[in-house]
């Protein structure tokens, strides 16, 4: 598989300790992933999605006080495993450069879904992560999985995601394969609620 250093397109994101978790980017300084099948690199961090593209958004109000336990979750792919989903990752916890394999299914119906995690925030009011397509994924695009603490101290999941088919399956699924999207997300949601009232 080719590595590259694709361009990303919002500024970097902040850690804790105020390092950067996504590094500049400018081309040249961007954080080394494998080579992706999207443009707009990044996008999902910015918050705006780019036009064209089938976009999701789902945003739940977690559980007060559960902000810890929700972004390790998140981060640590805990969320993924329980909401069902199968997860290879080449590192214990999402960060810039982590490749991912997410299967779903079973048997000779399970669907592998390779990603690269393009950027990450782990700070007092943000923990979580996204990433984008990788070749042999069913779709093209990015996804990100968000846990925010607001200034009144409400803590919220919210899923963003922008993509399009990338094989003939996904395209013949047509409103059926949007519907799912958007039940994903969902699911997650109400997953890491569970999560929150069980740590």
């Amino acid at each position: 598989m080719a590595w590259s250093r694709p361009q990303l397109t919002t500024p970097p994101v902040r850690g804790a300790q105020g390092r950067t978790l996504a590094v500049s980017r400018t081309p040249g300084e961007a954080a080394i992933v494998p080579e992706l099948t999207y443009p707009h690199v990044g996008a999902t961090d910015a918050g705006e999605l780019p036009a064209g593209w089938r976009h999701v958004r789902h945003r739940v109000r977690l559980p007060d006080g559960c902000f810890a336990t929700a972004g390790a979750a998140v981060l640590g792919w805990r969320l993924h495993r329980a909401a069902g989903i199968r997860i290879d990752a080449d590192a214990p916890r999402a960060a810039p450069g982590v490749t991912v394999v997410s299967r779903l299914g079973v048997g000779p119906l399970r669907l592998a879904a390779p990603c690269a995690v393009v950027w990450a925030a782990d700070d007092t009011h943000r923990a979580g992560f996204g990433y984008g397509t990788l070749p042999g994924h069913p779709a093209r695009g990015e996804e990100a999985f968000v846990v925010s603490r607001d200034d009144t101290g409400a803590v919220w999941f919210e899923v963003r995601a922008f993509s399009r088919p990338d094989r003939w399956f996904m395209r013949a699924a047509g409103p059926a394969g949007r519907a799912f999207q958007r039940g994903y997300a969902w699911w997650l949601g109400r997953t890491l609620r569970r999560l929150c009232a069980r740590p």
